[in-house]
């Protein structure tokens, strides 16, 4: 195993120009198989004579240290990796890796914030001042709609149908959807787009960014980050709270309140239900919790 692992790690960094933090743990992952094989073979393995059912009882011995699927799912990478070129160079005839499949990785329930949570954000930002009026126009948007950050950022002028409260969104794979806007955050935009000012490079019309700095320039999805972390101190809320938490406690709460999870999907702009099935999760998670603190009978 040591020669081809030695010239596996050389192909990487001469071929493909890798950086020396991959090329380390690759060579950590490959250096931990080859001790686990030499101790199961009593002797060093050769790359030829190693199985899918030699990885197999590799990748058991890892569960059973406690290994994160994460990093299962890695090691299982550098292998696929090493047994490609090993096979191609002649060193083993068959991938034995290539039939493994990565561990299901377990899917983590998103944080978001209750309705009075979103309240009190959304009512943080003064309404005396542009910037104040920018911040809740944008807050009350991205909730709104469920948007991306980027899809807030990303938002012109003529995207925007506010008599029929609309706004036309560009999202992931270009794909575009209208979103609805609701009451307050039509009223948030009026009132922020009579006090916005554009940069001198641009001039009002379809391609304006709705959304700009105090220069005038179209925002960054950092810049909104960065007014969120601000609000939610100002607020108490909890500081783990991203952009992407807004769009989190739309789907929930809409699903929470009845609505469709075809159409939560269709609102979310999700190509596959799949996607927007983890906010069922949150909200089942939300109505046992409900229920074992009301009920007279349930602990």
């Amino acid at each position: 195993m040591q020669p081809a692992i030695a010239r596996f790690l050389r192909y990487l960094l001469v071929e493909r120009n890798a950086s020396t933090l991959t090329i380390k743990s690759y060579r950590e992952d490959l250096t931990a198989l080859d001790e686990y094989l030499t101790e199961s073979y009593g002797r060093p393995a050769e790359p030829a004579e190693i199985t899918s059912l030699d990885l197999r009882g590799y990748v058991a011995a890892l569960h059973e240290a406690g290994y994160a699927k994460t990093s299962i799912a890695r090691r299982l990478a550098s292998l696929r990796s090493f047994f490609r070129f090993a096979q191609r160079e002649g060193y083993a005839e068959a991938n034995p890796a290539k039939p493994l499949r990565n561990p299901r990785p377990d899917r983590k329930l998103p944080h978001f914030l209750s309705t009075d949570e979103i309240g009190r954000l959304l009512e943080t930002p003064p309404a005396n001042c542009p910037l104040g009026l920018r911040d809740r126009a944008m807050l009350e948007t991205m909730y709104s709609a469920g948007l991306r950050v980027s899809e807030l950022v990303g938002i012109n002028d003529g995207d925007l149908d506010l008599s029929d409260g609309l706004v036309r969104i560009r999202g992931k794979g270009r794909r575009e959807r209208l979103a609805p806007l609701g009451t307050f955050a039509l009223q948030a935009l009026q009132r922020w787009l009579r006090v916005r000012t554009l940069s001198r490079r641009q001039s009002p019309g379809p391609e304006a960014p709705v959304f700009v700095s105090r220069l005038g320039c179209r925002l960054t999805t950092r810049s909104v980050a960065r007014m969120l972390e601000k609000y939610l101190k100002i607020a108490g809320l909890d500081l783990r709270t991203t952009p992407h938490t807004l769009r989190h406690s739309f789907a929930t709460h809409l699903l929470d309140r009845g609505a469709d999870i075809r159409s939560v999907q269709e609102l979310l702009g999700h190509k596959s239900l799949v996607t927007t099935q983890i906010y069922t999760h949150v909200s089942t998670a939300s109505l046992r919790e409900a229920y074992q603190r009301a009920h007279p009978r349930a602990n």
